[in-house]
């Protein structure tokens, strides 16, 4: 199961890459335990400077976007 983490302070563009996640990772199958990260000082200890961040078992895969659903899934698989 991957560890899935959305960086950010639940801003309208947190809110969407924390569904474009959910949304690409139940499509392909792939089990998850997603949490959402809102404190700043949290966020920054993942050197992470724009938000919102997608961190996939404590790796930072994406910053400052949102990723298409082709390339979440991508990362997730790259990362398991």
């Amino acid at each position: 199961m991957l560890s899935i983490k959305v960086l950010g302070s639940g801003c309208p563009n947190c809110r969407r890459l924390e569904a474009e996640t959910r949304a690409a990772l139940d499509e392909a199958g792939i089990s998850y335990e997603l949490t959402k990260v809102t404190e700043i000082a949290d966020i920054m200890s993942y050197g992470v400077m724009s938000t919102p961040a997608l961190v996939i078992n404590e790796n930072v895969v994406s910053s400052g976007r949102i990723p298409a659903r082709s390339r979440i899934v991508e990362l997730a698989r790259e990362t398991t």
